[in-house]
């Protein structure tokens, strides 16, 4: 995949985002569903509800726009410490959407993949992500993921972990090559990664995939999140210049040549 402009020199590697023409990988950290709903004087599970809602909106437009890998963050692996009963009813939530949503997907091309620990998922949950990830599993159209239980430090140490096991590390390039091959195989690189609810941090979510992510935060609440802000978010990062760490070819080009005298 060259995402690059023309020229074989350093400082012609480099293009406008507006250049480039490759599908994209978003990710959403999915923010606010429970002060949404505090706001209202309603319990949080009420904007947990009706943020799928918004998962389903967004899931719609996603293709629309460009987009052929969406990444949502439905529950961190530090979301363990909520309230049990809030807790329980997120996993429900999930399972329900998986359930009701399974045929509309695989109808549109949306294949699913859950990432994240599997091993301390409710049985019931996991019985539907199995279900809906097979009956899915020949969508074209969009790769949606969804985190549940995931942490990103965790996995990263995990493959690290492996790797090192397997005998893959004899020095830090090793290591670095492992992890970006593996990492690449999971779900590649993260092109845009948007959170909502006015929060601006990362929490854990895609931290190596989101080193050169474009990062777009919003004061809407997850709950209000609709193809409409998708759309700007995007049109945001159309309108960035993604130079990973070198520098635009027309700037380069321009740049004038400093002798010794001149220093």
């Amino acid at each position: 995949m060259d995402i690059f402009g023309a020229g074989n020199g350093a400082a012609g590697r480099f293009a406008m985002q507006s250049n480039i023409g490759e599908a994209l990988h978003v990710a959403i950290i999915m923010d606010g569903n429970g002060r949404w709903a505090e706001r209202r004087g309603w319990p949080r599970v009420a904007g947990h509800r009706t943020g799928v809602a918004a998962v389903r909106r967004v899931v719609e437009r996603a293709p629309e726009l460009g987009i052929a890998r969406l990444t949502l963050y439905a529950f961190s692996s530090d979301n363990w410490r909520r309230p049990a009963p809030e807790v329980q009813s997120i996993f429900s939530l999930i399972a329900a959407y998986l359930r009701i949503e399974r045929e509309r997907l695989r109808e549109v091309g949306v294949r699913l993949e859950a990432i994240g620990r599997r091993d301390r998922l409710p049985r019931l949950l996991l019985r539907e992500i199995d279900t809906c990830e097979a009956a899915t599993a020949g969508g074209q159209r969009l790769h949606l993921r969804v985190a549940g239980d995931y942490s990103s430090r965790e996995t990263i140490a995990r493959l690290a972990a492996a790797l090192a096991g397997e005998g893959g590390i004899q020095s830090r390039e090793s290591l670095e090559r492992g992890l970006a091959a593996a990492l690449r195989a999971a779900g590649g690189d993260v092109d845009l990664l948007i959170r909502t609810g006015g929060e601006k941090r990362l929490s854990d979510f895609l931290l190596w995939e989101s080193a050169y992510a474009e990062l777009v935060f919003t004061d809407r609440m997850w709950p209000d999140f609709d193809g409409t802000d998708l759309d700007a978010a995007v049109e945001e990062f159309r309108r960035r210049e993604r130079r990973f760490g070198g520098v635009l070819a027309a700037k380069a080009e321009a740049a004038p040549v400093t002798t010794g005298s001149e220093r």
